[in-house]
Order: structure tokens, then sequence, then C-alpha cells
């Protein structure tokens, strides 16, 4: 992987850098300034408040399969409301990143707040063994609404940063982790305490609305909406379709979150069914998303110097071999170890993926249609994952057949990021010959 190196710190700073002269003239990137850093601050709130709230739903998962939704229907059917959501989060990206680009910022991220705010109180007046309601509140609802604030809300930090994109990136991507620390505590505090389950959503509901309008208040844009739409879609669609190292990397994500996601939606589940410690198990989720944190973060610092596929695939290759470990872990000391290690490098994968598909575009201008493109064929992978997972868990949890599904998935992905890099490779090597 040496002989690449210089390719993959061109793919990787392409990101980040200027692309040519002249483009870093005619747009002045202030690199944070007063406005610049209230509106990270502000899109890392976006992100504790939805993005973390997803990360959270292994907490709602355990809660619907032990409770509130059982016996009456199956692991594999509740797996759909968090699937649904997940497939959501991601796709709605591609309608929402283009109303982004033609100045539609603030009522994207108003009304997607709202939209979230509300779901959540519908969430706390639903009837329990109503799937239905819990569906279209949380699985559609929320899905809907995380989704149009989602690229938004991290598009709008291009307009202050271009040097340091990847980094703020990253840090602006760690508040979901961040939430995916507070949201299961208090979760699991309200629902399994004096509260109970609805009120305990009203109080996490009313928390969320307060913090959502706090950021929506920071967040400025900077620069008008473009003028040219450019080509459509379809169009651009085509056009990506002809490069194989891309289509060969989307199906690389596709099968990863089919099993990257399983873990962080059951891993409080297996606590509970193996017989931990409720102060062990209902932390397990906040500990994995406390080192997802971390992950998040640190890599950004060394792309610029190893490359971004040569940071992803030892990250995704350890995820791997951790879903298949997971067979192993059945007690406090190993579900605790295999949530800080999972964590970080689940995280790592989550907050270089955006880099890792904006490296594969030919212009500053491809990178919106690229990773709107993946995203929704990724969030395509989520809709299908869990609900597998779930299936081959039954209710009688038998975690071996999941975990191996998981841990198949992510060796697959794994295997198509390695033969992207090596596409990569042979095509430097065609241009110097």
């Amino acid at each position: 992987m040496t002989e690449s190196l210089d390719l993959e710190k061109h793919v990787s700073t392409k990101y980040s850098e200027p692309e040519t002269e002249e483009s870093s003239l005619s747009v002045e990137f202030p690199e944070g300034g007063l406005q610049g850093w209230l509106t990270l601050l502000g899109v890392w709130i976006i992100q504790f408040v939805t993005f973390g709230y997803t990360n959270a739903y292994g907490v709602y998962n355990d809660f619907y399969v032990r409770e509130y939704l059982s016996p009456k229907y199956a692991s594999s059917e509740i797996s759909w409301i968090g699937s649904v959501q997940l497939l959501l989060v991601l796709s709605s990206g591609l309608v929402s990143g283009r109303a982004f680009d033609s100045g539609y910022f603030y009522p994207l991220m108003y009304g997607g707040s709202a939209l979230f705010v509300f779901c959540l109180f519908m969430l706390s007046i639903t009837k329990p063994e109503q799937y239905y309601q819990v569906f279209l509140c949380q699985g559609l609802g929320l899905g809907l609404a995380i989704g149009i604030t989602y690229v938004p809300c991290l598009g709008v930090l291009s307009h202050y940063f271009r040097r340091r994109r990847a980094l703020v990136l990253g840090i602006a991507s760690s508040g979901s982790a961040v939430g995916g620390i507070i949201h299961p505590i208090m979760l699991n505090k309200l629902f399994y305490g004096a509260a109970g389950f609805h009120q305990g959503v009203r109080a996490s509901a009313a928390l969320n609305l307060g913090l959502l309008a706090f950021a929506c208040l920071l967040m400025r844009t900077r620069l008008p909406p473009k003028q040219s739409r450019g080509p459509s879609v379809v169009q651009q669609f085509w056009n990506f379709i002809r490069d194989p190292a891309y289509v060969v990397m989307v199906f690389g994500t596709v099968v990863t979150i089919c099993g990257i996601f399983f873990p962080i939606f059951f891993v409080q589940l297996k606590a509970v069914v193996n017989g931990l410690d409720p102060n062990v198990a209902f932390h397990t989720l906040a500990i994995l998303n406390a080192a997802s944190t971390v992950g998040r973060i640190v890599p950004n610092f060394v792309v610029g110097r190893f490359g971004v596929f040569n940071v992803v695939i030892p990250c995704v290759a350890a995820c791997a071999i951790l879903n298949f470990c997971a067979l192993a872990v059945n007690d406090a000391a190993g579900t605790i170890i295999f949530a800080i290690m999972f964590g970080f490098f689940s995280g790592a994968y989550i907050g270089l993926l955006a880099p890792m598909i904006s490296s594969l575009a030919r212009n500053d201008a491809e990178i919106g249609a690229r990773m709107g493109i993946c995203f929704t064929f990724t969030g395509m992978g989520g809709l299908v994952g869990t609900p597998i997972a779930g299936a081959l868990l039954t209710s009688h949890y038998i975690w071996w057949r999941p975990i191996l599904f998981a841990g198949l998935t992510v060796t697959c992905g794994c295997l198509c990021f390695c033969t992207t890099w090596l596409l990569l490779v042979r095509a430097k090597r065609a241009q110097s010959s």
C-alpha cells in the first residue's frame, strides 16, 4: 500500500484543499471567525440531537422487544422501525442537498427541527402493542426529520471552511456520538425509573426542543445560492456509474452498513439477555458511543498523511473482526471492551465516510452529488440489514446467526474498499505510463 501513498494523499486532501489557485481566489474562506465557529457549534448541537437519537435507538429497540411491543411482534418486525429511520436519514439527503444548494437552508432546518419534536411528542402518546403508531412516529417521522436536516447542516460548514473542512466535519459528526452517550443514559433512567416510557419520551422531546431552537439561532449561511443547478441527478448518476472505483466503493458502503449497525442497535439487548447487571447493561450503548466520539475525530488528523483509504480499510477490517469476536462476549468485562473497541473503529469509519466519498470526485462541484447518491444506496443497505439480523436472532435469541451475518457483510465491505484502492492505484499507473 506504500506505492500509492502519494495518490492517497492526493485524493484525501482534495476534500479539504483548493482545487486550483484561481478557485481559491474566487471564493475566500475565513476558516473560522466568530460566526463560523458559532455555526459549527450549532451544527454540532443538531448532530447531537438528531443523529445522536438514531445512535440511541438501541435503548428503544431493547424496550420494544422485551416490553412495549412484545410478544405481539417479533424482533425482526420491530427492527424495521430503526432500519426505515436509518434509510430516510441517509436517503433524504439526495433531495435536501439539492434544496440546500438552491438556498432553502433555513426552511429545511426549521421545518426538520419542528417535525422532529412533533414526532417525539406523538411517540409519547402511542399505545403498547400498537406497532403502526410507533412505526409512523419513529420510523417514518423521525427518519424524515433527521434526513431533512442532516446534509444541509453539514453543508453549511463549507461556507466557512475549506482547508480545515475534513477536520471540522469530524468535529461536527462527533456531536452525534456524544448524543449517543447522553441520550441512552437519559432514556434508560427515564424508561425504567419513576417517569416511565411516555413521560420519559416527553421529557426527551422538551429537552431536544430547546436544543434545536438554540442551534437554529446559531447557524448562518454565508454564500449565496448556486445560480446554476448543473446536471440533473439522473445525468450525474449515469456519469458516476461509469466510474468503476466509485461503483465498487458505493457497493462497499451498502454491505458495510448492513452489519456495522447491528452491535449499535443490539448491544444493550444482548447485555440484558446475557444477564449482566443493569448498571452495566444500560450503559453499554453509552460506552460504545463515547469511544465512537474519539474515533470520529482522531483519524481525521492522520488522513492527510496516510490517505483516506489507508485509514478506512484497517478500521473496517477491525469492525469485521470485532463482529465475529462478539460470539465470545458474554460477561461484563468482555462487553465493555467490545463496546469500546467497536465504538472507536465504527466511529472512525462513519467519520471518514464523507471524505472517502468526496475523494473520488473529479472536482468540488461533484462532491454533493456523489455523496447524495452514495448515501441513498447506503440507506437501502441500512433498511434491510437490521431486519435480517432481527429475523436471524428470533425470539429465542440465537445470537451466532446475526453475528455471523454482520461479520460477513462488513468483511465484504472491507474487500470492496480494498478493490477501490487497487483501482485507484491502477489508474495512477496508467496515467504515469
